[in-house]
């Protein structure tokens, strides 16, 4: 029986056009989903879009529009990453579907009666994060991660006992049961619970959500907090709380290998807060939460003020799908922040695709065709600079490592010169670096899969010449 596996993206929230920073999400996820494929698995990718916060609720007032003309208009241009990106996602879950506020209803019924009470509260909320921040957090004015538009609270919420879950929570982290990679990120959230944890709210009055939002079960007058509804989209992505329930019992609930891949400022969410929810309702837990980092735009922080968003359909229309993938995985570091410069993103484009991996295989096809090499289709492995790489989602280290052996392969012609020989003696040369290039053009399937199928479909068979790969800008 195949090795099943689960993979997940964050849910962006729909106020405003997506920006390339989810195109990193996207594409890590998608590179750990094929990877896995290509291994034979039995893989279920879901992505989707985060529907009912506030956040979405002032920018329709904003725009003049209602909430859901809002997240309707900004929904399908996430939805279109799928085809920009050649993104490989089995579901799309939008979170103002009924079907998932029938799942997200079932949740809060499943937690311990014991871990949801009712309480006044009084708070800073920042509509940013959808998040409460103690005074101490909220520094001049901005939460951590910088946002102004923080809001003093004061109303009756239900709440979540999430003390109950302290020493439970650090021993499954420390023991990696629920393993947190990078390292750095597992240490940082340790130190956020080893600090204290408090219980937190996870309703708001219906009267500050606007009436937008999961209503909770058995009081009307309170719709769900974001976090516990949005966080539900893994679990209704699969069919919980519909009555079709068995995608959610053979990929979640019996299914050891679930992966979320999620950026650096939603690990608390993800990795105390979800993690005591399912606890709480007695259902299995994700076994791998992937922390990527942000990306800055020539060294400055992606800023709709500053005007440097960059759009990732923009991208793909000037330089296509397989450019843009290869930038987002091969520069952006794994394990940490990365920047986005134009200058860097051509240099890299011209020096490693263009004159790198499309000038080789040209270089060989030319050749391999002219000895009538043929090589057979054949089932391939994938080499261990990928596997054990791509294992530990280190997707640059992976193809840092592929394209060492591009160079080595150049190295190897040029003392070679092939082009100098004939019949046998060229043929005897060639064939073994047209083989190595097909082996190239399958372990590129995780990253470049429209690249990986040109060059197994060119090096298989009798090998033949094909257009350029990446025509040089």
């Amino acid at each position: 029986m195949a090795k099943k596996f689960y993979i997940t993206t964050a849910i962006p929230y729909v106020n405003a056009a997506p920006h390339v920073g989810f195109a990193l999400e996207l594409v890590q996820a998608d590179a750990v989903a094929r990877f896995w494929r290509g291994l034979g698995a039995d893989v279920y990718f879901a992505s989707g879009t985060d529907e009912n916060s506030l956040k979405n609720v002032q920018a329709a007032e904003k725009e003049g529009i209602s909430t859901q003309q809002l997240v309707d208009k900004y929904a399908i241009q996430f939805e279109n990453l799928k085809d920009a990106l050649n993104i490989s996602w089995d579901a799309f879950n939008r979170t103002s579907f009924k079907l998932h506020f029938h799942g997200a209803q079932k949740l809060w019924t499943m937690c311990k009666k014991e871990d949801i009470y009712k309480k006044n509260y009084r708070g800073l909320y920042c509509v940013g994060c959808e998040a409460f921040y103690t005074k101490e957090e909220v520094v001049e004015g901005k939460c951590p991660d910088g946002h102004t538009n923080i809001e003093e609270v004061e109303e009756e919420n239900y709440f979540f006992k999430l003390t109950n879950y302290q020493s439970y929570l650090e021993k499954l982290i420390t023991s990696d049961k629920l393993r947190i990679v990078p390292e750095t990120r597992k240490n940082e959230i340790l130190s956020f619970i080893k600090s204290g944890l408090e219980d937190f709210s996870i309703s708001r009055s219906f009267e500050r959500a606007k009436g937008w939002g999961v209503p909770v079960p058995d009081d009307e007058r309170q719709v769900m907090y974001v976090w516990f509804d949005a966080l539900t989209t893994y679990l209704t992505s699969l069919g919980f709380g519909s009555e079709y329930e068995e995608k959610f019992q053979k990929y979640w609930e019996t299914n050891k290998n679930k992966t979320h891949v999620i950026g650096k400022g939603i690990i608390r969410f993800h990795a105390v807060y979800w993690i005591a929810m399912l606890a709480s309702a007695g259902l299995t837990l994700p076994k791998d939460e992937f922390v990527h980092g942000y990306i800055t735009v020539e060294g400055q922080k992606i800023s709709k003020t500053l005007g440097n968003t960059i759009d990732p359909f923009d991208l793909v229309e000037k330089f296509g799908t397989e450019a843009v993938r290869f930038y987002l995985l091969r520069e952006i570091p794994a394990y940490g922040d990365g920047d986005f410069s134009l200058l860097r993103f051509k240099d890299l484009y011209n020096g490693e695709l263009a004159n790198g991996i499309g000038n080789l295989v040209a270089r060989v096809a030319r050749l391999a065709s002219e000895a009538k090499v043929k090589l057979p289709a054949k089932k391939f492995q994938f080499k261990k600079i990928v596997a054990d790489n791509l294992e530990n989602f280190r997707f640059d280290q992976a193809l840092l490592g592929l394209w060492d052996e591009v160079k080595i392969l150049d190295r190897r012609i040029n003392d070679e010169k092939p082009w100098e020989l004939s019949g046998n003696e060229l043929k005897e040369s060639i064939a073994p670096i047209a083989a190595e290039i097909q082996q190239i053009g399958f372990n590129l399937s995780p990253f470049l899969p429209e690249t990986s199928g040109k060059i197994l479909e060119q090096f298989t068979g009798e090998v033949k010449q094909g257009k350029p790969l990446f025509p040089r800008i």
